[in-house]
């Protein structure tokens, strides 16, 4: 009985092998494609933040040449809302004095009327 026991328990660890290949197996298949979904993703970024920076001589895009290229777009839009920010300050004052300007001039378009 002790051997039957020990036949099915060998049995049941050897099919738990087979399984646990399967899955092995699997798991590698999936890293595989990630890795090809990463690569392809890094190309598609770096052909969107620089068409003549991607894939030169047909290298490999790294993951640090899209960091570095995200992280550039990302400070150019940075300054781009810093300086936009200016010129509507800068925009804003020149209306406020225009608008004073305006109102000297009426100021003075009156008191040449009533001094005429």
């Amino acid at each position: 009985q002790a051997e039957e026991e020990l036949k099915e328990a060998c049995a049941r660890q050897a099919l738990q092998l087979q399984e646990m290949g399967r899955r092995e197996r699997l798991l590698t298949a999936d890293v595989g494609r990630a890795k090809e979904q990463l690569e392809s993703f890094k190309t598609q970024v770096m052909r969107v933040c620089s068409p003549a920076a991607a894939g030169v001589a047909g290298k490999a895009v790294t993951e640090q040449q899209v960091i570095e290229k995200v992280r550039q777009i990302s400070d150019e839009n940075q300054q781009s809302h810093e300086r936009e920010k200016r010129l509507q300050e800068e925009l804003s004052s020149r209306l406020l004095k225009e608008k004073e300007v305006s109102a000297n001039v009426e100021v003075f378009k009156k008191s040449l009327q009533e001094l005429q």
